[in-house]
């Protein structure tokens, strides 16, 4: 297995990425700016995206692994790697989602816990309506996870 840094034609993830944000254009708000990050595991299996929010936070934004290969460990495998990677830059990883009960467990397996939440977030910024797993995302529920 190998995790690499990708720095150049991040949009050739696209198809991975839209698994994890499933609008482009919102996509497109934090993708060049960046840190794309790929797992490849004999071929690619999953990719992420963390920014910098500020001088001691950064946020995973994205985090996909495609279809066939979830729940075999690529995503907190993944997890772990960034973790580790920005524990000297920052002391805080947030990482927000929808309110959807298995991928809040997972973040809690993979050491986050609760911060705080943006009332209406996927209503407000999104141009569909966006269910998983039969529910409808409205807010952003925001995690958080010590670095250190």
């Amino acid at each position: 297995m190998i995790i690499k840094q990708i720095t150049d034609n991040k949009k050739q993830f696209l198809d991975l990425l839209l698994l994890g944000d499933e609008q482009e254009s919102m996509i497109d708000r934090y993708l060049e700016s960046g840190d794309l990050f790929a797992l490849y595991d004999d071929d690619l299996k999953a990719v992420c995206v963390v920014t910098e929010e500020n001088s001691t936070t950064c946020e995973l934004k994205n985090i996909a692994v495609y279809e066939q290969f979830q729940r075999r460990g690529y995503g907190n495998t993944l997890i772990k790697y960034i973790s580790s990677f920005y524990k000297s830059q920052y002391r805080t990883m947030l990482v927000g989602t929808g309110e959807v009960p298995s991928i809040l467990s997972f973040y809690k397996r993979c050491g986050f816990e609760l911060s705080h939440r943006i009332k209406n977030f996927f209503t407000d910024n999104y141009d569909h309506i966006m269910i998983e797993e039969g529910v409808q995302l409205i807010d952003m529920v925001y995690l958080k996870k010590s670095l250190n």
